[in-house]
């Protein structure tokens, strides 16, 4: 093999701990004597735009996947002007502005805070005399949209493509001492002719401010004419290896040699044929997961020379059935997929980072509220965003970003849209972190998706993708049926996600957008917006994204949910949706609680949650009996085919309340919900119900299963509650009865829990009439009525007229929506019923659509008091009938609205179902 190159010994430090020393060498070309940067004030700073100057605009070596050691970063400040076109570059002339490469030119660390269709930038550069009889490339992150390059007068290259990286080869255009770069680019942005995301150049509601020109890194590496280009790796886990195709230039049927490191030390090694795959052996693999997202490094080595560091990690993907439910896997495990729609936008950078630390300060602080998963929304961030999420291990849904919000673009934006798809899956393969592929949103630009999704397997097969994520909105096109997704948006979780099939999991891609305002946070003062919602403090914001990401938890089970995208980590512009303010300085919830749903939700999905403190039903997991739940029948427990239309008594012996384990706090019980203060136990293997039970025999700690959660015993360790013909025991591996069987019996004692089948906690007399008589102190004198169609309350009394006592009469029916609840008839108007529009109660005639049926359901649940019953909405989630200032609404506690007040909210939505007035 020939000697290594000088400077060699600097490159085969292992990359991740290459990458800070990297910026540490780095030498800054001269600004050009014309130019000055004359910083902008942007209309919120983050707390990192004070740091930004132009002797640091990101120095970090930009390339983590395909390092170098010899590099020369051109960020920094540039000339710079707008221009009519780019066909006549400024060759030898000064420009009279200062901009500060790489934020966008719309930002105001840019320095120029405004859009331009076309510009040019320009800079002088020397090159360093130790690069001699080197190839010189200029290499450019990403640039909006189309880009000409000129050096020394002379044209070096043109690119389209906003995402993508590019570079050209300029060594026959430079010269000894000073060489002029001019780059001219053209950024359009609206005009449907390519992706552009949420980029607008008249910003308002959910699109914002562009980022034209420059916006990732600019640099400068010498190379061998023989030199490495890419690594497309592929870890290969069922076969102990890496999959690595090392792609070159100017390398044609040369041998490149891979060598996989850990601490320094080599743990495997390979050669092969350039633009081949080599596997080279990992032994033993440390897999990546978040939990331990450990990295390798690589080193590889060109039979002429070239040598780049890298690096990967050990983790396999995939979707199969498991508890009966298509999930998506890692590394063999089905894991939840819980995370933000985080859309890379900066107060002060707009497209662009202020510093690495504030984009490596997003993804901490994501995995730091107990996220495991980030959709980058419609935008590719550069390649150091994916280095911190691989380091910290998120999961990546990566977005390809989107044709604008139109239904049917052109020939023109076809072309360019799979253009750019091409190239965004080819640079971003490698990248271990990302999971799935987003091809489409919302169906804004969306054609032909069949099609799309099949040119996204030709490029990768070894990623979910989603043909549309929100498949159930705006301009979506019909579903082709051929991806691995199947995508809703539902933002406050109102009505059930669409259930996974047998060959595409289920996942709910967008959810929430709550908003609060924080006064001295905004981005235009008075404008900001939420996507319901703005809640006054962080005490009711917190208490509505708790509520809601519990429905999240159990939709795992109730719905085969897989993963959730909450909207999102940060107020954007005019959106107030984020966790934090769109400065990164306040956060708006509280982490405690956050962190605590959280934690449930991935509890529900790995099996040591199962709902404690709600009502459940336990549905078998193992496949072909899916459709069977845990029910006690004659004190004995068993399980039985049971659905909706299944008899009342079936439905409600399947339910369970989850309490405090009676023995073991840590652990659970479970009480029946029709035979109260009776608990499922064991006794001798046979699980039954039995009032006062011993304490332990009642006691199970949940534990991870296969989709779902086993139930170990807390007296009997290692024995699971597991069915078996029909039968409900107490089971162990190597155990001598036939229920211990070894045959299934991990999935048999695997259970899923799912919302109950019988959703109310109290009973109500049905076809019975009643009157609802407040039951808070000072007001047990009025009732429930209708007037003008609307809810109120009044006193009622027996010297009251025949119409007000009629008004206050309803008839108890069967839940229109859900028949273990219940919907309210009018007494006096039969066919109307009390339901909610707005949040306001009000009566109105069943109109049989779906909507009207659900807001017109109300489940009925123990009250604050003895003999009290609150009455629950079942789309409204955490709101009940609730009486306020002698209105009707459904409030929920501490909510965003007046009648949410928390003030007597307990006694506010009980209820005393009286004999009725109007019999």
């Amino acid at each position: 093999m020939p000697a290594p190159p000088r400077g060699f010994r600097r490159a085969l430090v292992p990359v991740l701990s290459l990458l800070t020393a990297l910026s540490a060498v780095t030498v800054t070309a001269p600004a050009a004597r014309a130019a000055t940067w004359v910083p902008k004030q942007p209309p919120l700073t983050t707390p990192w735009t004070a740091q930004v100057g132009p002797d640091n605009a990101l120095p970090e070596y930009p390339r983590p996947q395909l390092t170098r050691a010899d590099w020369l970063n051109l960020n920094g400040v540039w000339e710079f002007t707008g221009a009519p076109n780019i066909d006549s570059p400024p060759v030898g002339q000064s420009l009279p502005e200062g901009v500060l490469v790489p934020y966008p030119i719309e930002s105001a660390l840019s320095g120029i805070k405004r859009h331009e269709d076309n510009m040019y930038y320009r800079k002088q550069v020397t090159i360093p005399a130790g690069w001699s009889g080197k190839r010189v490339k200029l290499n450019f992150g990403a640039v909006t949209w189309q880009t000409r390059v000129w050096v020394n007068g002379v044209r070096v290259g043109e690119h389209t493509g906003g995402f993508d990286s590019f570079g050209f080869d300029i060594t026959s255009a430079l010269r000894a001492g000073a060489n002029e770069v001019i780059v001219g680019v053209r950024s359009t942005v609206d005009g449907h002719a390519y992706p552009v995301g949420k980029q607008r150049r008249n910003p308002s509601g959910i699109f914002y401010t562009a980022a034209s020109g420059i916006w990732q890194t600019v640099w400068l590496e010498p190379v061998n004419a023989a030199h490495i280009t890419r690594l497309d790796t592929t870890p290969n886990v069922p076969a102990g290896a890496l999959d690595i195709a090392v792609q070159a230039a100017g390398a044609s049927g040369q041998q490149a040699r891979v060598e996989v490191l850990t601490g320094g030390r080599v743990v495997g090694s390979a050669s092969g044929a350039v633009g081949s795959r080599v596997r080279v052996p990992v032994p033993n693999a440390r897999l990546w997961s978040p939990d331990d997202p450990f990295l390798y490094d690589l080193r590889v080595t060109l039979a002429s020379g070239d040598a780049v560091g890298g690096y990967f990690g050990m983790r396999s993907l995939g979707k199969a059935m498991v508890g009966g439910v298509m999930r998506p896997l890692l590394n063999g495990k089905f894991v939840f997929q819980l995370g933000t729609l985080d859309q890379g936008y900066w107060p002060d950078g707009i497209y662009t980072a202020p510093t690495d630390a504030a984009l490596r300060w997003d993804l901490e602080r994501q995995k730091a509220l107990g996220f495991t998963m980030v959709r980058k929304h419609i935008k590719v961030e550069p390649a150091r965003w994916f280095y911190h999420a691989d380091r910290l291990g998120l999961l990546v849904w990566q977005d390809m970003p989107s044709l604008d919000t139109i239904d049917d673009p052109n020939a023109t934006a076809k072309a360019n849209y799979e253009s750019e798809l091409r190239r965004m899956l080819d640079q971003l393969k490698g990248i271990t972190s990302i999971v799935q592929w987003v091809v489409f949103n919302e169906g804004w630009g969306e054609y032909d998706a069949g099609r799309i999704v099949d040119l996204t397997r030709s490029v990768d097969n070894t990623r979910l993708v989603n043909h549309n994520s929100g498949f159930n909105c705006c301009l979506s096109d019909p579903d082709p049926g051929n991806g691995d997704v199947r995508d809703d948006h539902a933002y406050q979780m109102s009505a059930g996600t669409t259930l996974p099939d047998a060959t595409r999991i289920a996942v709910l891609g967008e959810y929430g957008g709550l908003g609060r305002r924080v006064v001295g946070h905004e981005w235009s003062p008075g404008d900001g917006f939420a996507y319901g919602a703005l809640y006054p403090d962080e005490t009711s914001l917190t208490t509505r994204y708790v509520e809601i990401t519990k429905e999240v938890g159990r939709f795992v089970h109730t719905r085969g949910l897989s993963g959730s995208v909450y909207t999102e980590p940060y107020d954007v512009e005019n959106e107030l949706n984020g966790f934090y303010t769109y400065d990164r300085r306040v956060l708006k919830m509280n982490e405690a609680r956050i962190k605590e749903v959280h934690a449930r939700v991935l509890g529900l999905a790995h099996g040591t949650e199962v709902g404690r403190g709600e009502v459940v039903s336990l549905k078998v997991s193992t496949p072909g009996f899916t459709n069977r739940y845990l029910r006690h029948r004659d004190s004995l427990a068993r399980t039985d085919v049971i659905g909706t239309g299944s008899a009342d008594v079936d439905r409600q012996d399947a339910t369970f309340l989850v309490r405090p384990g009676l023995s073991n706090a840590a652990c659970v019980s479970f009480e029946s919900r029709n035979q109260p203060g009776q608990y499922l136990r064991h006794s001798n293997y046979r699980v039954r119900i039995d009032a006062n039970p011993p304490a332990a025999d009642a006691t199970f700690c949940p534990r991870a299963g296969n989709g779902g959660t086993r139930l170990e015993s807390a007296n009997l360790p290692g024995h699971f509650i597991r069915h078996y013909a029909e039968q409900v025991y107490l089971a162990r591996s190597g155990g001598t009865n036939p229920w211990d069987s070894a045959a299934n019996l991990a999935q048999d004692s695997t259970w899923a829990p799912t919302i109950a089948l019988w959703r109310s906690g109290a009973a109500l007399p049905q076809d019975q009439a009643r009157s609802l008589r407040v039951s808070t102190p000072g007001f047990t004198d009025r009732y429930l009525r209708h007037r003008e169609s609307l809810a109120r309350t009044d006193v009622v009394g027996a010297g009251s007229d025949a119409l007000t006592k009629a008004d206050a009469t309803f008839v108890v029916r069967r839940g229109l929506a859900d028949s273990s609840c219940y919907s309210l008839e009018s007494r006096n108007f039969p066919g109307q019923f009390l339901r909610h529009a707005e949040f306001r109660v009000r009566m109105a005639t069943n109109d049989n659509t779906e909507l009207f049926r659900r807001d017109a359901t109300f489940c009925a649940q123990p009250g604050a008091t003895a003999g009290t019953v609150r009455l629950e909405s079942v789309n409204e989630l955490g709101a009940n009938i609730r009486h306020y200032a002698e209105e009707v609404w459904v409030a929920s506690n501490g909510g965003a609205h007046a009648y949410d007040n928390p003030t007597s909210y307990a006694q506010d939505v009980s209820w005393t179902f009286a004999a009725p007035w109007a019999p």
